[in-house]
């Protein structure tokens, strides 16, 4: 149920509200006073919040955005069908994702932000620690680094609005379509080649509650723009900004799974990624995660057994 905005209530559409990081996002903005349309392609799905509106279509259908954006102060995109074939994942992160921002430039919405991934930088063995300058992925890395850089450069080209790239690593959190504490534990469980891993690589990840919240903040505008990208989003241009907790070896993650699921890990040799997801930038922007490791790897494991 929802109730009439007024005119100091933020209206937010967020789309994929039924997955796990927009459901979070909903929640996030819903806490902050926010009113929310929540865009989902199937009919119920929406978080059962106060001051939530489900909006059931496609995004990447012009009429249906611009109807979707009108009279709203900001956009959270948080939808790409990672996992699909890479035409799939070309259609909905860069052609359907556009279409969405553009329709929210042409309406005079105040902000966009999207939800990319720290996967579009380029995490060789030699990269070392990774910040919003680092070189991308080249057109040789996997379906989704590429698709969500090309994603990625496709809001950039979008005038008329002001956007935020937000760049998590491994997203953390309980729920049934997690890639991270129920997809690849499953995986593992079943399969011995996804026990795999090279034991000192590291695994920067993000909670997905600290991130829906600094999604939340800048869509609401608690985040002030400025002329330094350190110190704020840019007015009407485009900032990336990385969203991260730590980044400890991949020896703690799969051994947590490995042991909630009754598994052995196996551990290969060989060059691996070994720096961190540089994330000052969000942390000047006033954005602290309040998810520890402890507890994100607890609720990982109590999860799974």
């Amino acid at each position: 149920m929802t109730s009439a905005p007024s005119p100091s209530t933020p209206l937010v559409v967020v789309t994929g509200a039924n997955g796990l990081v927009g459901a979070q996002v909903c929640a996030a903005l819903v806490e902050r006073g926010a009113t929310v349309r929540a865009v989902v392609r199937r009919a119920g799905t929406a978080p059962v919040l106060r001051d939530v509106e489900e909006r059931v279509g496609e995004f990447g259908d012009a009429g249906f955005a611009a109807e979707v954006v009108a009279g709203a102060d900001a956009v959270v995109t948080t939808v790409h069908p990672m996992g699909s074939d890479r035409a799939t994942q070309q259609q909905v992160g860069v052609v359907d994702t556009t279409t969405l921002a553009r329709a929210a430039a042409d309406a005079g919405v105040t902000w966009l932000v999207h939800v990319s991934t720290a996967a579009v930088y380029d995490r060789s063995p030699s990269a070392g620690d990774v910040d919003e300058a680092s070189p991308l992925v080249g057109d040789d890395a996997n379906d989704y680094a590429v698709t969500k850089r090309d994603t990625d450069a496709a809001i950039a080209g979008v005038d008329g609005i002001t956007r935020v790239l937000l760049r998590p690593p491994a997203i953390l959190g309980a729920g049934e379509t997690s890639v991270w504490n129920t997809l690849r534990p499953s995986a593992a469980r079943d399969d011995e080649a996804a026990r795999h891993a090279v034991p000192d690589q590291s695994f920067a990840w993000v909670h997905v509650a600290d991130l829906a919240s600094i999604a939340a903040d800048v869509a609401i505008g608690r985040v002030a723009t400025a002329d330094d990208p350190d110190l704020g989003p840019a007015a009407g241009g485009c900032t990336p900004v990385n969203v991260a907790t730590g980044a400890p070896p991949t020896r703690d993650y799969l051994e947590t799974v490995c042991r909630a699921v009754g598994v052995e890990p196996v551990w290969d040799d060989g060059p691996a990624w070994t720096g961190s997801i540089v994330a000052d930038r969000a942390h000047r922007w006033g954005w602290s995660p309040s998810v520890t490791q402890e507890a994100a790897f607890a609720e990982l494991e109590s999860g799974l057994a």
